[in-house]
């Protein structure tokens, strides 16, 4: 029964995704006609389209110099937060870091908007590298907190003892111990990130574009270009698919340490 209910449930959230993927590859005619929902004629117009005409590979560029600056400065200042959260049981402070992550995106736009206004950086990489911190960061530390926790205090005190200061020992003797947590937690904000379209919207420009702001280009006044649509989607959804799968079993790991370690 159990089994049962997984398939059912794993076919019921892979439907988008293969009605997206079978999209792509039809004309806006036959997305629009029910009696070709499986059996069609591909077609690769789509893609040659949007390769020919769109700014996607701008765009592409755009969203990884965005996705990376906020990864790592989510790991870079995370990290030792997550530690010391960790080491000195801050129980108010992990609470809040979750309240913050649980509140929705649009609460900081347009406190961001004001001040990235007033200090000229609105329509740059630093405003949206910024902006999607509040993203990725509390969700950075929340991982990494329940892997700093799993960490025996005797590693610290014997690298003490060897003459290590406590940056030093959390640099050598620390971070190589969870760094299976630290892969899981920069993918998972390295997708996050790469998915926001809020921030990028407002935040970014006619020039800036991320990939999920430039999928408005393909939604017109009177009508939608489907197939085009569904082809950019699958483009931008692609690396992130071929790399999750590559790292899946790193992501598994990382995630169930976290948990049942914590």
């Amino acid at each position: 029964m159990r089994a049962a209910v997984i398939i059912v449930f794993a076919i019921w959230c892979a439907l988008p995704l293969v009605w997206m993927v079978l999209s792509a590859f039809k004309t806006n005619v036959d997305i629009n006609n029910a009696s070709k929902l499986l059996v069609f004629t591909p077609t690769l117009k789509n893609f040659e389209t949007i390769l020919a005409s769109s700014n996607l590979g701008e765009a592409a560029m755009n969203s990884l110099v965005v996705a990376i600056g906020s990864t790592a400065l989510a790991v870079v200042l995370g990290l030792p937060a997550a530690y010391v959260i960790a080491r000195y049981s801050m129980n108010r402070t992990a609470f809040a870091l979750l309240v913050i992550r649980m509140l929705p995106g649009i609460i900081y736009l347009i406190p961001w908007y004001i001040i990235f206004t007033r200090i000229g950086l609105v329509g740059s990489y630093a405003s949206l590298i910024l902006s999607h911190l509040v993203i990725v960061m509390p969700m950075t530390i929340w991982i990494m907190m329940g892997f700093f926790a799993t960490v025996p205090r005797e590693l610290e005190e014997a690298a003490s003892m060897d003459g290590l200061t406590r940056p030093q020992a959390f640099v050598r003797i620390v971070l190589p111990v969870v760094r299976s947590g630290i892969a899981t937690a920069a993918l998972l904000s390295f997708i996050f990130s790469w998915n926001q379209l809020l921030f990028s919207m407002v935040l970014g420009s006619s020039r800036l574009k991320t990939l999920p702001v430039a999928l408005f280009d393909f939604i017109g006044y009177a009508s939608i270009d489907w197939g085009g649509l569904m082809a950019a989607a699958v483009l931008m959804s692609l690396p992130i698919f071929l790399f999750s799968i590559f790292a899946q079993r790193h992501i598994v790991a990382g995630l169930s340490a976290g948990a049942t370690k914590g």
